[in-house]
């Protein structure tokens, strides 16, 4: 798996919804509170927007330096 691969998959909004899910059914499976699952799922989900947002806004911005580059 390339580099690029790797920023791809975990750029994506459906990761870190499987992400999510997969932690809170875990906490449930053991007897985790509801109040924590609630809390790591929301840990979880926030940081996943955060780094999306983040790879997108980098994806943006290469983009828009090869094509200034391009016209130079």
């Amino acid at each position: 798996m390339t580099k690029a691969d790797f920023l791809r998959k975990i750029s994506s909004r459906k990761f870190w919804a499987l992400t999510a899910g997969f932690v809170g059914s875990l906490l449930l499976a053991f007897n985790v509170g509801e109040n924590e699952i609630a809390q790591v799922t929301a840990v979880l989900t926030a940081f996943g927007s955060i780094a999306v947002y983040i790879l997108a806004e980098a994806s943006v911005d290469k983009a828009a330096l090869s094509k200034t580059e391009g016209d130079a």
